[in-house]
């Protein structure tokens, strides 16, 4: 903080600006932490559940336990619009005929496209503060080092001496710009890659799900 007061304007603000880089990106790291990993865990859970109950309606009435999965929300809207199908026909489940033709399994599979697009936006929502985070802090750390070694060549022009007393104040704040701006870059760029990985591998698994749900209305429904 002694050294922080007796920086000069220019490189307060360039410190505050990395320092809040840096805590609003280890707090979406730390939710996003959180989020994936629920994600990921109730998707596993809910994958065990829906191929071990085999019926819709049941587990339809079992889908609050997995409200943190991504496939949740695909069997509701995917779900949502097989009811509606089936209320047209004014049929039971077991024996309704959906048709193939535009306005049946294509409904469906476009409401699977739509949960599919919301679940991804969802699952990426704030990495683009870390990408920004990741490609401006190490340049905005970079502006503070050349506003440092200015005010270095200052002090020495000023005072015509070049001792070590003299610069060393301006180098110090170069250096310290410098490296808050890696503290803050770095966490961000691992922590976009990793959430990054880890999205592919919902979106895979919700675009697997999709298939298989089409699969079995198509088998069981269609005619």
């Amino acid at each position: 903080m002694a050294f922080f007061a007796g920086t000069g304007l220019v490189v307060k603000l360039v410190l505050l600006i990395l320092l809040y880089f840096s805590v609003v990106s280890w707090t979406i790291i730390f939710f996003k932490l959180l989020q994936v990993y629920r994600s990921n865990t109730e998707s596993q859970r809910f994958l065990e559940f829906f191929w071990k109950t085999k019926k819709f309606d049941l587990i339809n009435a079992q889908l609050d336990r997995f409200s943190n999965s991504p496939l949740t929300v695909l069997f509701n809207e995917g779900y949502g619009e097989l009811k509606k199908l089936m209320e047209k026909t004014e049929q039971p489940e077991e024996h309704v005929g959906i048709s193939t033709d535009l306005g049946g399994i294509d409904n469906i599979s476009r409401a699977l496209r739509r949960a599919t697009t919301s679940e991804i936006t969802r699952l990426e929502k704030y990495l683009t503060f870390l990408a920004t985070t990741g490609s401006t802090a190490p340049f905005i750390g970079l502006f503070g080092t050349v506003w440092g070694i200015m005010s270095a060549f200052k002090s020495i022009g000023e005072t015509g001496s070049a001792s070590l007393a003299v610069v060393a104040h301006g180098i110090a704040e170069a250096l310290i710009a410098t490296a808050i701006g890696l503290v803050a870059a770095i966490p961000a760029v691992m922590g976009y890659n990793h959430f990054q990985h880890k999205i592919k591998v919902l979106i895979a698994e919700m675009d697997s799900f999709s298939t298989e749900f089409l699969n079995i209305v198509h088998r069981t429904f269609a005619k």
